[in-house]
């Protein structure tokens, strides 16, 4: 009796001194709506290496591709499908926001109700041509076509080249359907197209500052609002619209240069939940380390916040109806 005793207790000994397991750790998954190894990719990536730390908990960040139609594949998804309580959040084109005014059927979804989460930066996208096509200013798309690369109906390379066409009668031809920035750079290197619109110059520096440095591509035009003080010598686009009518449409389109590098999780998420992923994108922002990386690699940082995010769309959404019209038709639509 006393053995068993013994026994017994050398078990009940054991099994206290074995160290409690720990609940298991949540995981955030942040989904990438281009293929690996363009811009979007490369601050998807970026911000998965830091979020965790800034979240309560420290949890694991996973980033993931899911390429398709310039991001609208992705879009689709976390709003309809991806679970609603913010262990999955993702970046798409700045100007998926817009689709659904802009008349794309195919976007199944009210931008208004997206958890925007916030921007790592505001960018200046640009109109380039390879140095050896003999285009070297944007005057000279009145006389020589360019045939340039596009992702997908929603992506800012579609969208720019059939605006450019269709209200500055730029002479542009569209070869879309590259997964991404890296396969539309292949087929520049190729010669298998000769240009695009709607490169941000953030991810021109970090991807090809080789091109830039030995003056392979000529910089046609800046699409934005507002003009780069890095590009002082590039003519922003609405400096060469003629009419009121045309410059109102082109800042309408180029409104989302402002979205930038945009995160956004699905709708219906707690208050709670939606301070907790602003909070810890903010505090990511602001990360000395974080900050050190984004500089060597070449990625800008210029935050916009979720609820900046979240108050632009909201005015996208009173654009006046014809103006609305106009710009359907300026892409095409």
């Amino acid at each position: 009796m006393r053995l068993r005793l013994a026994r017994l207790l050398c078990l009940l000994l054991a099994a206290t001194a074995l160290p409690a397991i720990p609940a298991r750790a949540e995981t955030i998954t942040i989904l990438i709506g281009y293929s690996a190894g363009g811009g979007y990719d490369s601050y998807g990536r970026l911000l998965a290496r830091y979020f965790g730390r800034h979240m309560p908990g420290n949890p694991t960040v996973l980033a993931e591709n899911m390429a398709g139609a310039g991001s609208l594949k992705l879009a689709n998804y976390l709003y309809a499908v991806a679970p609603h309580d913010g262990s999955v959040f993702g970046i798409f084109t700045r100007g998926m926001a817009m689709e659904p005014l802009l008349g794309n059927s195919a976007a199944k979804f009210d931008s208004r109700r997206f958890t925007w989460i916030g921007s790592i930066t505001r960018e200046t996208s640009l109109c380039v041509a390879r140095a050896d096509t003999g285009i070297t200013r944007w005057a000279d798309l009145k006389t020589h076509q360019l045939v340039v690369s596009g992702e997908g109906s929603g992506s800012d390379p579609d969208i720019f080249a059939r605006m450019l066409t269709t209200e500055l009668g730029a002479n542009i031809k569209l070869v879309t359907g590259f997964p991404g920035t890296g396969e539309m750079n292949l087929a520049m290197e190729r010669n298998e197209v000769q240009g695009r619109c709607g490169w941000s110059w953030s991810s021109l520096k970090a991807e090809r500052a080789d091109w830039l440095a030995d003056h392979r591509l000529v910089l046609l035009a800046q699409m934005g609002t507002v003009s780069d003080p890095e590009l002082p010598t590039v003519p922003l686009i609405t400096e060469l619209a003629e009419t009121d009518a045309q410059r109102q449409v082109l800042s309408l389109i180029l409104s989302r240069q402002t979205l930038g590098r945009p995160f956004a999780a699905p709708p219906s998420l707690s208050l709670e939940r939606t301070a907790t992923l602003r909070a810890a994108f903010d505090a990511t922002m602001a990360d000395p380390d974080f900050l050190a990386t984004a500089k060597s690699l070449g990625l800008e940082v210029k935050p916009v916040g979720g609820a900046e995010l979240s108050d632009l769309v909201a005015k996208l959404y009173d654009t006046p109806v014809p103006v609305l019209a106009e710009a359907r038709t300026a892409i095409g639509r």
